[in-house]
């Protein structure tokens, strides 16, 4: 019988699509409904698609199961072993009792869930890099190659590689590049979490003789000091490793294993410095052609791999997307400022490598020093990071220059498995070599090539634009061109610091900086799927927890910093509000749960700072510029976020004993701060700056200890501050999110609006028109300098999105199935659109009107609602106008703060306010 409603799509597995190194026990599993509004679900999982098409779900039958629209379902099947594949399909029932299609088949498979899975595989390197080897910075010491030859009986049925390095490792299957993930793998703190990765490499595997094949470098976790390099830090929790698994099974069901050994062959490969801050060393004359192919590895200078110890960090499965190129950019100008020194524009801010093509005498050094400004002579300006950052690249080349004793009698011949895409030498001698670093990345816009056999060109470098591969989830656009360049500002900021961990800068600092990661939740996504990425990034955050309850202001915590900045409640406090952002948006429970010990641990921990509910330590409202705010304003507003937010939580979870004791103790916080901080008589908090006024009008829309009339009067305070600054912010980062918001909630989006389109200092607009390409640190960053890539100020992208373009959800809606399209013509905006990937589908938001100006008569409003319950429509008025009628689809409820408000079936539809 045919079903009544299309079968649902985009099934995923922990927030993931058909992913492989699954080890979570019982793995989210989430889908769209392609119609209806979903009330139940059943989902069946069996060890293969064959068998679910059968009907015989041998792993999981739910049978008929209530389930909200867009919220996680999790496995509650039997027990999965290790490289265990499970194939799944759901089908869904709406609120008439209709029932979906099946959906199509979908899979997760599992990584290697226990130490028994990793049995015989040692931890091996070479033997200069093996202990009692010096970590200090050894300019002789070239970063290792390590290699595995086995022969297999015949093509295999299904094959994966499980690996894992201190450090980073580039894997390679007979001579190839295995996967487009890069700087693998993801960072973490390594003295209580290593990642390993799975890769399917059936089809680079083939009948007879195969090879593994490893290059290791440094990455973050061994920074010496090298002289003459830029160090942010230093540290080491050990010299590079490797562990890797390989499984290799056969059409009959017999399997071949593959463990890293003491019978891995290693010599010195062509990295001489692999620097995670100052840059990467690479002697193409120390290449060794084909050295990850069968039989090369047994080759003269190659040596037995040693064992060393394993770190002590436990082994969990990456479940996030990994670092990947997305894009690649040309140049836009090359500049010769001095003879023989050239500098490439790539015309936009960015975060990734730059990629040299080049032909010329053997042994002739290329150096390619990164920067995101220029001094006045046109020449790189590296001056924030003190030493130099720069690559540098030795040819391969024609002629001989003595040898180094690596080129044995392999010829010319250039193997390209090291690179992945061109290769990183030539192919035959003379030719124009390809490179790029692989084991380090940068923040830049120009380049400065020095030492290049022949003059620049645009055809000479090209850039390779890195960060986590998360989809893209949104966009916006308006009439207004500076506004639209705002956006793109913050977008790529967001995208050039998206990495395996949030960095604060890309060409600096390069660390886990957690007030962004809750305070600009929206800007990053808004624009990307990060349901799978942030739940790595709370992991940080509790590995990185202290026994006392302290959460440190950078996670993984690579140093320690001073008190402030190690202690700051609007810094830690994103272990508790990053996993409430999660659920709202993605209806994500389990890292709530997982993480709520961490979080109730924590605001003892503030609690323990606390005098009589206040806090008063941290960094204040940072990069603000009025600094009267007192640091107890900043931090008993972060301490009452905190605390409230945790009681959600806890109601959430089912605490409900935990959830009256953290509403009460919010009510206590809210209370000591309106006690300690608000004058009366001038209507205002603290100094009466704009961050005091901001702050404390959002807590007191959970506290309600302002008087309707008082709290008028707050409010107008902070509105003649902006205006009285010439319509200026005067706060910081943690105030930011605040002023906008409470500005935005009270119905004064002309504030926002012309704040936003100034383009004097302080301002977005400023950093436009002096010529950002990526949103910098400070609002005068263009022409002060700093961090030209910082996404620390980002919040506007919230108003772009939730106000002018109009999607937000109600304020008790989980995973947007309480959808508001609630748009804000403003200003002399013509037109806005946005829309945005939700867990129901995509939501499309856009409006026109012919004329600015503040009324909305001819405005047409177009919309896309996906399946799910009705939405929430809200049409702004003009003065005094009625409701216009509701168009097919949606039903009148009546009017509304000058508004008409309507109910809105799934579908497409358009409402037209007459003239």
């Amino acid at each position: 019988m045919a079903s009544a409603l299309a079968a649902p799509t985009h099934l995923r597995t922990c927030h993931l699509t058909d992913p492989l190194g699954i080890d979570s026990p019982r793995p989210d599993l989430t889908w769209r409904p392609a119609a209806g509004r979903q009330v139940a679900c059943q989902v069946q999982v069996a060890a293969s698609a064959e068998l679910l098409a059968a009907g015989r779900p041998g792993l999981w039958d739910s049978g008929r199961i209530p389930a909200g629209h867009g919220l996680p379902v999790p496995y509650a099947g039997e027990p999965l072993g290790s490289a265990q594949r499970a194939a799944w399909r759901v089908r869904v029932w709406d609120e008439a009792g209709d029932v979906s299609a099946w959906s199509g088949p979908a899979f997760w498979e599992t990584g290697l869930l226990g130490p028994a899975d990793w049995a015989g595989a040692a931890w091996v390197t070479a033997p200069e890099w093996a202990p009692p080897a010096t970590e200090e910075h050894d300019p002789g010491r070239a970063l290792p190659l390590l290699a595995k030859d086995f022969t297999l009986p015949g093509p295999p049925r299904r094959a994966r590689l499980y690996a894992t390095a201190l450090g980073l490792y580039v894997p390679t299957v007979n001579g190839r590049r295995i996967s487009a993930a890069e700087l693998e793998p993801g960072y973490t703190a390594y003295d209580k979490r290593l990642l390993y990765a799975t890769y399917d490499v059936t089809a680079a595997l083939r009948e007879g003789g195969n090879t593994l094949g490893f290059q290791l470098a440094c990455g973050i976790a061994h920074v010496p000091d090298v002289p003459g390099r830029y160090q942010k830090l230093h540290v080491s929790h050990g010299l590079p490793r490797l562990l890797a698994v390989l499984r290799a099974e056969a059409g009959d069901g017999t399997c071949t294993t593959v463990v890293t050994d003491t019978s891995w062959r290693t010599a010195p490969g062509p990295v001489t410095l692999s620097d995670w801050f100052g840059g990467e060393d690479y002697d193409a004359r120390r290449d060794i052609p084909g050295w990850d192919t069968p039989r090369r590895a047994h080759a003269p200078g190659w040596r037995p791999a040693v064992a060393v110890p394993a770190p002590e960090g436990v082994l969990s499965a990456r479940t996030h997307p990994p670092v990947e190129v997305v894009e690649e950019l040309a140049a836009v100008s090359v500049t010769e400022p001095s003879p023989g020194v050239h500098v490439v524009d790539f015309g936009v801010n960015i975060a990734g490598r730059p990629q040299l093509r080049v032909a010329g005498p053997r042994g002739t050094t290329v150096v390619l020093r990164p920067g995101e400004l220029l001094h006045e002579d046109g020449t790189v300006n590296q001056r924030f990071t003190g030493r130099p950052c720069y690559d540098a690249y030795t040819l391969r080349g024609t002629g001989h220059d003595g040898g180094d004793g690596n080129d044995g009698d392999e010829g010319d011949a250039q193997n390209d498995g090291n690179a992945g895409d061109a290769g990183n030498a030539a192919d035959a001698a003379g030719a124009e070599e390809v490179w790029h670093p692989q084991t380090v990345y940068h923040g830049f816009r120009y380049v400065q090539i020095e030492g290049l056999p022949a003059p620049a060109t645009r055809h000479t470098l090209r850039a390779q634009v890195l960060r986590a591969a998360n989809a893209p989830a949104g966009g916006f656009r308006c009439s207004s061109e500076l506004l639209t360049a705002i956006h793109r500002l913050v977008d790529r900021a967001v995208q050039s610091n998206m990495y395996s961990v949030l960095t604060d800068c890309p060409h600096r600092e390069k660390l886990g900086w957690l007030e962004e990661a809750h305070l600009v939740f929206p800007a990053v996504a808004r624009n990307y799927d990060v349901a799978a990425y942030y739940r790595k990034l709370v992991r940080d955050m509790a590995d990185a927890q202290t026994e006392t309850g302290l959460v440190p202001g950078i996670a993984p915590e690579y140093t320690v910093f001073e008190d402030k900045f190690r202690d700051d409640p609007n810094w830690g406090g994103a272990l508790v509000l990053a996993p409430w952002q999660l659920y709202r948006t993605y209806g994500d429970t389990a890292t709530l749960r997982a993480f709520y010990p961490h979080m109730r641990r924590y605001l003892g921990h503030l609690g323990s700072r606390a005098r009589g509910d206040l806090l008063a330590h941290g960094l204040g409202d940072w990069m603000a510029f009025d600094t009267s705010t007192p640091k107890a304003v900043t931090a008993t507003y972060a301490y009452h976020r905190a605390a409230a937010t945790l009681g959600r939580i806890a109601a959430v979870l089912g605490e409900e004993g935990d959830a009256g004791r953290y509403r009460e103790l919010a009510a206590r916080i809210g209370r000591a701060f309106h006690a300690e901080f608000f004058d009366p008589a001038s209507h205002t908090y603290a100094t009466g700056s704009q961050a005091a006024d901001a702050m404390a009008l959002e807590l007191d829309a959970e506290t309600g200890v302002l008087t309707p009339d008082e709290h008028r009067a707050v409010l107008a305070h902070l509105v003649a501050s902006v205006r009285a600054a010439g319509d200026h912010v005067t706060v910081g980062e943690v105030a930011l999110p605040a002023l906008l918001r409470v500005l935005a909630a009270h119905g004064r989006d002309d504030v926002v609006h012309d704040l936003v389109t100034r383009t004097d200092s302080p301002s977005y607009g400023y950093q436009v028109v002096h010529g950002a390409t990526a949103l910098t640190e400070r609002w005068d960053g263009p022409t002060r300098g700093s961090s030209q890539n910082h996404f620390m100020l980002g919040a506007i992208e919230e108003w772009f999105t939730s106000s002018l373009g109009g999607i937000t959800q109600a304020e008790d809606s989980v995973a947007f199935a309480g959808l508001v399209l609630r748009p804000v013509p403003v200003g002399d905006l013509t037109h806005a659109e946005t829309w945005y990937d939700t867990p129901r589908g995509r939501v499309r938001s856009s409006w026109r009107r012919p004329d600015g100006g503040p009324s909305t008569a001819g405005l047409t409003y177009d919309v896309t609602i996906p399946p799910g319950p009705v939405a929430r429509v809200e049409l702004p008025l003009p003065e005094g106008a009625a409701a216009p009628p509701a168009p097919a689809g949606a039903r009148l409820l009546g009017l509304a703060g000058g508004r008409a408000v309507y109910e809105a079936l799934p579908g497409e539809l358009r409402f037209t306010v007459p003239k």
